[in-house]
């Protein structure tokens, strides 16, 4: 297989593009680093169509050894012929080569394999051949051996009929077209165990859909369902259009004496040789689709979760609710340092309401705080309802916001926590960790383990290695599309930088700690175990603010500086005016980036970036995305009547719509048939919407 064309071809690029792309990937560049500062080289193949090249390509090459290896063992056995080769190297498909192997596989012992140990392979080939002019009776005498206890004839007859089946069942194109047919034809069924019970999975105790068109937020429902032992599931095939196929394939003479019997092997090899393992096959592989898309639409809501735009310059009360053991409170400043914790018990079974707003009263006098950012979980609403009374009473212009708190309660557990605030308890370190996931989502979330942070459907369900490397491909591109201030940036965020390891980004705050703040991107060498290609990966997602050299405070490359100062001194800057922010208007003066590119020896789109860069020096993506929305007063449903409309923060995007958050404490489902043409756009994913109460 031409893996280059076959990548080009799926993935609809150049092959020059997938080409390129390879020949960088191979060389140990990562995906951020490609996408940002090879351009020239890829086409300006941007990082989501990289990750997906990444994947197939290794799928590919994988597909590629397991066919060499298909090929040493059918060799091995002296049977492959060149059709055989033909047909394995031009397999698309793991499945395909596990067709195709499958009569060279090594087998167990099956009915079949017996009936051979027996010596009834002949009359098995005698009956397949269907040219006896004689009842199969009389020529199965010959086959009568007590010792292999072949008693009677209906014993040989059997024990042939098993053979046959079996040869049946190991034809690569009998499979390959019944599999097509089953999927484009079948209907996947449910049927609940007990009818009277009630579950969560009532939908499906009489469930009945084609395989085409099923979903794959069912699929994995149905799986759960089964593997909870409710519901019994199977995938009821075309049978008889199925059998009429094979009839066809086995029984090419009418012959009185053989057709009858190749009729019954045709049967059972379909019915219990290869119905179900057709059927494993399907249910795997739409496990596997629906899976696949599953884990998509949970790296889409992580992404819009962590590129929140951080909220800056406010001090913030960052509050973990919760009802018998009290709501704890933390106050962090606006560089992220905590000021003050405390337990407060405005709510169930203490109920001291008014104990409690005293004592906020005197933090947010104190602290001068301007914004509360309240956890979503257990006794969020009733927290609510304090604050917004509080905020009435006091004459300090307080908002506040609620923030999904998911993995809080992770993060409040961990190594990481514990060694951040030793002197805290759970409940404390909790409490910052909302506040600052206000502050700047994306340094905060990076610290725990995306799959706990509960933004995705039937996560558990997954395979989780492969959740796992996608939802890390996710935290390591926004990251990377953000950038770091290499001063402040903590270890758990360095090691999602490009080209950094944990060890890296743990020696790169040592050296920071030792050596104090970085003043130029070069001193990144001297870091223990950062060599020079991890320096190229690192140093253009790595800012310097205040440094030697005003271009390690954007993204531009260091590879690119001398291109860059050449083009500021063409255009009459110096590195002052970018020092003091004087670049505002360049991108009029380097309209010509054609002419500009080869005057100065840099690739147009490299030189587009770099004036892109300098136009809005160190500019933060998350600017574009919409705020988070900011509360003074609180909405029960009694409050909503018809026609009136409100503005929503989307929580969660599944297949099947949008949760839609719009401050009644229960999140609102926006079908997917509300949207237009019944599609969830991508980019309004997490989007503060105008919700209209119908």
């Amino acid at each position: 297989m031409d893996i280059i064309t076959a990548l080009a071809q799926e993935l609809n690029v150049k092959k020059y593009q997938a080409e390129a792309a390879v020949k960088l990937i191979d060389e140990g560049n990562t995906i951020p680093f490609i996408a940002r500062y090879r351009k020239e080289a890829t086409g300006a193949l941007n990082d989501e169509v990289l990750r997906n090249l990444y994947d197939r390509l290794n799928y590919l090459r994988g597909l590629e050894e397991k066919k060499n290896q298909v090929l040493a063992s059918i060799q091995e056995q002296g049977k492959l012929t060149e059709e055989l080769r033909a047909q394995i190297l031009a397999a698309e498909t793991m499945v395909v080569v596990d067709d195709l192997y499958r009569p060279f596989r090594p087998k167990r012992r099956t009915r079949a394999t017996i009936a051979k140990e027996k010596g009834l392979e002949p009359l098995a080939n005698l009956i397949f051949l269907q040219r006896t002019e004689k009842p199969i009776e009389e020529e199965a005498n010959a086959f009568l051996n007590p010792e292999k206890e072949v008693y009677t004839v209906q014993d040989a007859i059997e024990g042939a009929k098993d053979i046959i089946a079996e040869c049946i069942s190991d034809e690569a194109g009998y499979r390959i077209y019944i599999r097509g047919l089953t999927i484009k034809k079948g209907r996947i069924v449910s049927a609940a165990k007990d009818k009277e019970a009630e579950s969560v999975y009532e939908m499906y105790y009489e469930f009945d859909e084609p395989l085409s068109k099923v979903a794959g937020h069912r699929i994995l429902a149905l799986n759960r369902g089964e593997a909870e032992k409710i519901l019994t599931v199977k995938i009821e095939a075309p049978e008889d259009e199925i059998l009429r196929y094979l009839h066809r394939q086995a029984i090419r003479r009418d012959n009185q004496y053989t057709t009858p019997l190749l009729a019954d092997a045709v049967s059972d090899s379909y019915k219990r040789l290869i119905a179900p393992a057709i059927e494993r096959e399907i249910r795997s592989a739409l496990t596997e689709q629906a899976q696949d898309g599953a884990i998509k639409v949970f790296g889409k809501n992580l992404e819009q979760l962590l590129m929140q735009p951080p909220i800056a310059g406010q001090t913030v009360l960052g509050w973990d609710p919760a009802f018998r053991t009290g709501c704890k409170l933390a106050v962090v400043d606006s560089t992220g340092k905590v000021l003050d914790t405390v337990v407060i018990y405005p709510t169930a079974p203490q109920n001291k309401v008014e104990e409690s707003k005293k004592i906020l009263k005197k933090l947010i006098q104190t602290y001068g705080v301007t914004l509360i950012s309240v956890g979503n979980g257990t006794a969020s609403r009733e927290s609510e309802m304090v604050i917004v009374e509080l905020l009435k009473e006091i004459p300090q212009k307080v908002q506040y916001v609620i923030v999904n708190e998911a993995g809080a309660s992770v993060y409040s557990a961990s190594k990481l926590a514990t060694e951040e605030f030793p002197n805290f308890d759970v409940g404390q370190r909790s409490a910052a960790s909302i506040a600052r996931r206000l502050q700047d989502p994306l340094a905060e979330l990076v610290k725990i383990d995306p799959k706990s942070i509960g933004v995705g459907q039937y996560q558990h369900d997954m395979n989780q290695k492969k959740l796992g490397e996608a939802l890390g491909g996710v935290v390591e591109g926004c990251v990377n599309k953000v950038g770091v201030d290499l001063n402040t940036a903590s270890a758990s965020l360095l090691e999602y930088i490009s080209g950094i390891s944990k060890a890296v980004a743990k020696n790169i705050v040592a050296y920071r700690e030792e050596n104090g703040r970085f003043t130029a991107r070069t001193q990144l060498l001297k870091v223990a175990k950062l060599g020079p290609k991890a320096y190229e990966q690192c140093a253009g997602f790595l800012r310097i603010s205040g440094g030697k050299n005003p271009l390690d405070a954007t993204s531009v490359h260091p590879e690119s500086y001398g291109a860059t100062e050449k083009l500021l001194e063409k255009l009459g800057y110096t590195a002052g005016d970018l020092k003091q922010g004087n670049l505002k208007g360049i991108a009029k003066k380097a309209q010509d980036i054609k002419k500009l590119s080869k005057e100065l020896e840099v690739g147009e789109l490299t030189l587009a970036d770099i004036v892109k860069e300098l136009e809005k020096p160190a500019r933060d993506p998350r600017e574009d995305m919409p705020k988070p929305i900011l509360r003074n007063d609180v909405l029960d449903m009694k409050d909503l009547t018809p026609g009136m409309v409100l503005k929503g923060t989307v929580r969660n995007v599944i297949d099947f719509g949008a949760f839609v958050d719009i401050g009644v404490h229960q999140d609102g489902l926006v079908h997917i048939s509300r949207f237009a043409n019944g599609i969830l756009s991508i980019p309004l994913r997490r989007s503060a919407w105008g919700i209209s109460w119908k």
